[in-house]
């Protein structure tokens, strides 16, 4: 690496025009320059931006580099700590203590075996779709009903309350709202789990939060961690959804191979989550002074950790910007790495088995059904990339 160390200024938010899958030109212009540029955080204070694989992998699984929500230093005030059970912005022991629970309800094995209830509820969706008839967006119809569904049903939300809390949902994660709507859906959600775990106190259900509420887990700590599970296992997988079906119709020829080999589905669902990398990155503060890639980043110091350029590094992946379901995209980040691995990554990736297999299988002829500059897309401030509506047609 040369002495002089590239700078990013501002935060990159805009994708270069016709390639809605890249990452933001800045982004990936940083990571020529070599794997860790300073960086200016949105509120002005100093930092670092990692983009290369190697060194942001290093640093998931560096316990100097905290998570902790209240050490971030990123704005001249202070902020607070995670209210309690949201342990993605904690460390250990706290972040133990609440993910431990949980680790168990999660495992591949038993992801494996909700197979066929996600099966059942993608062939549901599917034939409203051959009902309804083409025209129709994916989104609305097809990649946010089935997590929403599944996580629902692992913990436990009853049926009619699916829609608003999906709502809820988009608008506090959708990075189109205003502060004061973003906090009214935040709250809502909140006030929402808070009678829910007292429901599932008082009388318990086959669903993983009434297990959970046969801990020592007090209904504050169950009300966060709901959150944390409801919103990441619906956000992240119907993103992937959505947006792994553009990416597939806007290449024909790999599509092309995935319906000529379905045996090819497990390989392209990794591909697809190395290619898109819809949980775009995350935020580290360092506890003590620390030697990155031949930089001394001070102890106080939040990075800024790039899955989306890392997941494109050509030092880690061969011609990383070429979507290739031929390739065995190994050790990418699109899940994290570490001790805050995704959770929910095992069930994701069952979801995305099954309904983008479904969907090729169903409807052979599935194509956009408007110019794809005209999709409409999810801005790089979403805490999760994807699109907003995926408008698609077929021959009924």
């Amino acid at each position: 690496m040369s002495e002089s160390v590239h700078t990013v200024t501002t935060q990159p938010t805009a994708r270069q025009a016709g390639c809605p899958f890249d990452p933001p030109a800045e982004l990936t212009e940083a990571r020529r320059h070599g794997p860790i540029s300073r960086y200016t955080h949105p509120g002005g204070k100093p930092g670092w931006l990692i983009t290369g694989h190697d060194l942001v992998r290093s640093v998931l699984a560096d316990p100097r580099f905290s998570s902790r929500k209240e050490l971030l230093n990123v704005v001249d005030f202070e902020v607070p700590p995670a209210p309690p059970g949201e342990f993605l912005l904690m460390d250990d022991p706290q972040h133990s203590r609440y993910r431990k629970p949980l680790v168990g309800r999660f495992t591949a094995r038993r992801m494996r075996l909700l197979t066929e209830r996600i099966e059942q509820i993608t062939a549901d969706r599917l034939d409203v779709m051959a009902e309804t008839g083409p025209p129709t967006d994916l989104v609305t119809a097809f990649a946010k009903p089935i997590p929403t569904i599944v996580i629902c049903e692992l913990l436990g939300v009853p049926y009619a309350d699916r829609a608003s809390f999906q709502e809820q949902i988009d608008t506090f994660m959708g990075g189109e709202t205003s502060d004061e709507d973003l906090i009214a859906a935040y709250t809502a959600t909140q006030d929402y789990l808070a009678e829910l775990v007292a429901a599932k106190r008082a009388k318990p259900t086959d669903d993983v939060l009434s297990e959970l509420t046969d801990s020592d887990l007090s209904d504050e700590e169950l009300k966060g961690i709901s959150l944390i599970l409801l919103a990441a296992g619906f956000d992240t997988t119907a993103n992937m959804l959505s947006l792994g079906t553009f990416a597939l119709l806007q290449n024909p020829d790999q599509l092309a191979a995935l319906r000529a080999d379905p045996a090819l589905t497990d390989q392209a669902v990794e591909e697809l989550l190395r290619y898109l990398t819809v949980a775009k990155s995350f935020m580290r503060t360092v506890l003590e002074d620390v030697e990155v890639g031949g930089r001394t980043i001070e102890a106080g110091t939040t990075v800024v950790l790039s899955y989306h350029t890392a997941n494109r590094d050509p030092e880690r992946f061969a011609d990383p910007h070429v979507l290739d379901l031929q390739r065995k995209p190994a050790g990418h980040l699109a899940f994290g790495h570490g001790v805050h691995l995704c959770l929910g990554a095992q069930l994701a990736r069952v979801e995305m088995r099954v309904a983008f297999s479904a969907l090729l299988s169903r409807f052979p002829t599935l194509r956009l059904a408007v110019p794809a500059e005209e999709v409409a897309l999810r801005p790089e401030t979403a805490d999760i990339y994807g699109v907003k509506s995926l408008p698609v047609t077929w021959d009924a």
